[in-house]
């Protein structure tokens, strides 16, 4: 008997983890550590605030000054090898360094029977990302990727108006940022200037297993997005939440694509990713969803106008963030967290009721991460959800070294048309740095 839509849509999302086996009582407080202090690192440590914050590493003092402050009491670290091997109590990882060093963290802590809150993205390449989502299964341990809005109840009641068939068939999705240029440089093929390393910060600590160079401050604190070596450019840094709702509505982790392809790209750099781009993403059927064609503007230069969409309409024109799901019977359109879904046109929406939920709603993205630490059910971005999203994001990057048409095996986690884009899939370690911790 075939599965029905309802168990396609509702139970492949709850049949993705398990709970997490090292556990503690929910009346009982996690000792958490935050590997990256500074910057984002902050902001998560406030949202995990409640808990014992018993470590603080970061290699820039500058930057971390405000958590120093808060946490006076926190032993303080340059290097998370240090503070996971000498400090025991530690139940409980935050990660929020750069890209770089997400992947190398994060299995350094799980190893170590630590659950992890990794930011977005939750690696910088793919094979990292598939690394990681088995480590969290063989450690069993709770995990988290920072992407905000799978926990938004607008995500969430995205995907139901989607699964109840009100728009049809979905058969295109858009999504939009425009960080490249407004946030960092993206784009000037400029070489990065050379300096003397400021003294609050530890550079060789800073660039972690990624191969030595000399330091800049083209680079920090966050510019290090736009360089390859260390970030992910726009996609990296907001594709996680911008298309977190499609992946969520959309089902996409199921297959992964079938190709990937930068359709444009603009004020290209052999030092940095380009200032704007285009590309396009090709997914099989899923179940009962049709092929879907899934399209990334990096940089709001890039973006198309859509038929059918009144002017003013469009959630994230305004602020410059979102989505639109096109339908054979109608559109929605999200904001970069998911937030404000709504129906294409806006009056569609004076008289509509939301279907029956069918996904629980999150008491919030840290409670999630904090209750499943405890004995709750796994977060719902945790490595096994996020893993899989994170891995055919990370085509993206790829695509936009080549012109044409990238085909992608997803089983096989490779390009077959390609295989000097395959080189890309795994980092260089530099020497002394393990992966496996």
């Amino acid at each position: 008997m075939p599965l029905s839509r309802r168990h396609f849509f509702y139970g492949s999302l709850l049949a993705a983890s398990a709970k997490a086996a090292t556990l503690k009582s929910p009346s009982e407080k996690l000792n958490i550590a935050a590997i990256g202090s500074g910057g984002k690192g902050f902001t998560d440590l406030n949202g995990c605030a409640g808990e014992n914050i018993v470590a603080l590493c970061d290699p820039d003092d500058q930057r971390a000054e405000r958590a120093f402050n808060k946490f006076p009491n926190a032993p303080r670290y340059k290097d998370f090898r240090v503070m996971l091997d000498k400090q025991k109590d530690i139940d409980a990882v935050l990660v929020s360094c750069p890209d770089h060093m997400h992947a190398t963290a994060a299995m350094w802590a799980m190893a170590r029977g630590k659950h992890v809150y990794c930011q977005k993205p939750l690696t910088r390449t793919v094979w990292e990302a598939n690394q990681l989502t088995a480590a969290a299964a063989k450690y069993g341990v709770a995990t988290q990727m920072g992407n905000q809005g799978y926990s938004n109840a607008g995500a969430r009641e995205c995907a139901e108006i989607i699964w109840s068939g009100e728009i049809g068939n979905v058969t295109e999705v858009h999504a939009w940022t425009d960080r490249p240029g407004r946030y960092w440089p993206q784009g000037p093929n400029v070489e990065p200037k050379t300096e003397a390393v400021p003294a609050h910060l530890d550079w060789q600590a800073w660039l972690g297993a990624s191969p030595d160079r000399p330091y800049s401050p083209a680079y920090v604190p966050r510019t290090w997005r736009a360089f390859p070596e260390y970030g992910c450019g726009a996609i990296g840094d907001m594709a996680c939440h911008i298309m977190g709702t499609p992946n969520m509505a959309m089902r996409l982790s199921l297959t992964g694509p079938v190709s990937v392809e930068c359709l444009k790209k603009e004020g290209e750099s052999k030092y940095t990713y380009p200032h704007q781009a285009v590309i396009r993403f090709d997914f099989p059927a899923r179940g009962p969803m049709p092929p879907v064609k899934v399209f990334w503007y990096d940089s709001l230069k890039a973006m198309p106008k859509f038929d059918g969409v009144p002017a003013g309409e469009l959630i994230g024109d305004k602020d410059n963030n979102g989505s639109l799901f096109i339908g054979d019977k109608g559109m929605v359109t999200t904001g970069c967290y998911g937030e404000r879904t709504r129906l294409l046109p806006n009056a569609k929406m004076q008289d509509y009721k939301l279907p029956p939920p069918l996904l629980t709603r999150s008491p919030g993205h840290y409670r999630d991460w904090i209750r499943a630490a405890k004995g709750g059910d796994a977060a719902c971005s945790n490595f096994a959800v996020a893993g899989p999203f994170v891995q055919w994001m990370l085509l993206g990057v790829i695509a936009m070294k080549y012109e044409g048409k990238l085909d992608w095996d997803n089983a096989a986690g490779r390009f077959t048309n390609n295989k000097e884009a395959n080189q890309w899939l795994k980092p260089v370690f530099r020497k002394g740095w393990h992966f496996l911790g």
